[in-house]
C-alpha cells in the first residue's frame, strides 16, 4: 500500500468497500431467497398432504392409483408410514423412518418435516397423520430450488464483480480529479526546490484542498519574508560591524603613527588602548548577539546577582565616548536583579545608542532607574504611530531609518533581554518631543538574594 499512489489507494479502498457491501447484500439476498423457497416448498407439501389425508382413498391398496391431479402435482412420491416403522410402497428407496414420523402415525405428533438425500439429490418430506396407526408422507425433490439458487448466485457474482470493477474505475477517476490540487501543490513544491522561486499557486474552490493550498501560499509568503530579512541582515550587519571595525582600525593606525613619530603621552596612549579594548569587546558582543539572534534558542548562561545601576553606569560611559556631543542626565537607584550582565549591558547600551542616534546634536538623554524601571528618553523627532508596534521586531526598520547606520537588531535584542529576565519593554512618544523607552526587570532594592537547593541563586522577587 505504501508503494502505491494515492489515487490507486483510493481506488482500491473504494473497490474494497463496494466489494464488501456487495458481498454482504448478495449473501443476505441469497440466504433470504433460499429460506423463502424452502419454506414455500415445505408449506406446499404440508398443505397437499393434509388435504390428501382427509380423503378415503388413502389406503394401501389404492395408493398406487391416486391421481396426481388430486394431490396438486405430478412430481410427488407418496408413502404410507405405519406406527411400527413400516413403509408402503418402496421402503428401500425411502429408507428407515424416523422416530418422529412413527410418532405422527401413532398420533402423538401432528406433522413433521425432514430432508432426504438420494443419489446426490435432496428431497423434502412432509408427514401428516392419515388415520389410526397410519401417516401419509409426501416427498418432493428440492433440485429446482437449488438450480434457481445457483442461477441467482451466478447473477449476483457477475453483477457484484461488475459493480466492484465499476467502483474501482469511478474511484480512480474521482481520486485523480480530487487530487489535482495536490498534484499542483506537489509540482509547485518541486519547482520551488529546483528554482527557489517562491511564486504562489492558484487556489480554486473552498474545500479542504483549497485550504491546504492557501496555507501553502502563506508558508511561501513567510519564506519569502524570511529570505528578505536574511538578505537585509547580511547587508545591514555589515554596517553594524563596520562602525567598531573602522574605529578600531583608526585607533591602531593612530598608535602606529605616534610610535613612528616618537610616541605620545602615556595618558593619551592609555586612553586609546582603553578605547581599543572597549571596541574589541563591543565587536565581540555584537557578533555574539548576531549569532544568538540567528539561533532558535538563546545560549545558556549562568545568571548572577548584580546591581542594574552599575550596568547602567558602564553603558552610559561607553555611549558617552561614542556620542561626545550628547549630554547625559543620569539618575539611578540601586536595583539588584538575578541576571546575565552581558545581555543586560548590551540591552541598556542599545537603548542609549538609539537615543544618541535620534537625539539632536547637543541634546540631552535622560536616564532614570527607579524601582526596577529603567527609562531612557531623548529629544528626537519621535516615532510614527504606525511604526510603534513594529520597532521591536527583528530586522524591522522604519522608512526614515533606512538611510542611517544600523541593522534593525538593536531593539529586538532589548526585547529579547527583557523577556529572558522576566521583564518588559515599552515605548511611547513624549508630549514634549522625543521617545521614552521603559525597560523593567524584576528584582529588589537591596542585595539580598537566596540560593535554591540546587545551588542556583534566586531573586527574592521570583526566579527567572
Amino acid at each position: 500500500m505504501t508503494r502505491m499512489s494515492m489515487a490507486a489507494r483510493i481506488s482500491l479502498l473504494a473497490a474494497c468497500a463496494v466489494g464488501f457491501a456487495v458481498a454482504v447484500s448478495s449473501l443476505a439476498a441469497y440466504v433470504t431467497l433460499r429460506d423463502q423457497l424452502h419454506d414455500r416448498l415445505d408449506t406446499s407439501l404440508l398443505e397437499r398432504a393434509s388435504k390428501a389425508s382427509d380423503t378415503d382413498i388413502v389406503k394401501e391398496a389404492t395408493v398406487r392409483n391416486i391421481p396426481s391431479s388430486l394431490l396438486g402435482a405430478a412430481d410427488l412420491r407418496i408413502f404410507l408410514v405405519y406406527a411400527d416403522g413400516g413403509v408402503y410402497p418402496n421402503a428401500d428407496w425411502l429408507g428407515p423412518v424416523t422416530a418422529e414420523e412413527r410418532s405422527v402415525a401413532e398420533g402423538s405428533v401432528g406433522q413433521t418435516l425432514r430432508t432426504v438425500n438420494r443419489d446426490g439429490i435432496e428431497y423434502r418430506t412432509a408427514t401428516v397423520r392419515a388415520g389410526d396407526g397410519t401417516a401419509l408422507m409426501f416427498v418432493q425433490s428440492a433440485e429446482p430450488i437449488e438450480r434457481t439458487l445457483d442461477r441467482m448466485a451466478l447473477v449476483l457474482l457477475f453483477v457484484g464483480g461488475g459493480g466492484i470493477v465499476a467502483a474501482a474505475l469511478i474511484g480512480l477517476a474521482v481520486a485523480r480529479s480530487a487530487l489535482m490540487p495536490v498534484r499542483r501543490l506537489s509540482a509547485a513544491a518541486e519547482h520551488i526546490a529546483r528554482t527557489e522561486e517562491l511564486a504562489p499557486i492558484p487556489v480554486t474552490g473552498d474545500d479542504e484542498l483549497a485550504s491546504l493550498a492557501t496555507s501553502f501560499n502563506k508558508m511561501l509568503e513567510a519564506l519569502r519574508a524570511s529570505r528578505d530579512r536574511q538578505r537585509r541582515l547580511v547587508a545591514d550587519a555589515g554596517h553594524e560591524l563596520r562602525t567598531p571595525l573602522t574605529s578600531l582600525r583608526t585607533n591602531l593606525e593612530l598608535l602606529a603613527q605616534a610610535d613612528r613619530q616618537g610616541g605620545m603621552p602615556v595618558h593619551q596612549r592609555d586612553e586609546i588602548l582603553r578605547d581599543v579594548t572597549g571596541q574589541v569587546e563591543e565587536l565581540s558582543t555584537l557578533v555574539g548577539d548576531l549569532v544568538e539572534l540567528a539561533r532558535d534558542e538563546p545560549l545558556a548562561r549562568t545568571p548572577e546577582p548584580l546591581d542594574l545601576a552599575d550596568i547602567v553606569a558602564r553603558a552610559v560611559d561607553r555611549v558617552r565616548r561614542r556620542a561626545p556631543g550628547a549630554t547625559f542626565d543620569v539618575h539611578t537607584e540601586p536595583w539588584w536583579v538575578l541576571g546575565e550582565p552581558q545581555i543586560l549591558e548590551r540591552a541598556v547600551t542599545n537603548l542609549l545608542d538609539n537615543a544618541a542616534k535620534w537625539g539632536p546634536l547637543g541634546g540631552t538623554i535622560f536616564v532614570r532607574l527607579a524601582s526596577g524601571a529603567l527609562t531612557v528618553a531623548d529629544q528626537g523627532p519621535g516615532i510614527a504611530s504606525e511604526d510603534l508596534p513594529m520597532i521591536f521586531e527583528r530586522f524591522y526598520r522604519a522608512d526614515d531609518a533606512r538611510t542611517m547606520p544600523g541593522s534593525g537588531l538593536g531593539l529586538s535584542i532589548v526585547r529579547q533581554a527583557a523577556e529572558r529576565h522576566g521583564g518588559t519593554i515599552a515605548v511611547a512618544n513624549r508630549p514634549q518631543g522625543g521617545v521614552a523607552f521603559t525597560f523593567t526587570v524584576p528584582g529588589h532594592a537591596d542585595d539580598r538574594v537566596e540560593v535554591s537547593p540546587s545551588g542556583d541563586p534566586r531573586s527574592l522577587s521570583g526566579s527567572l
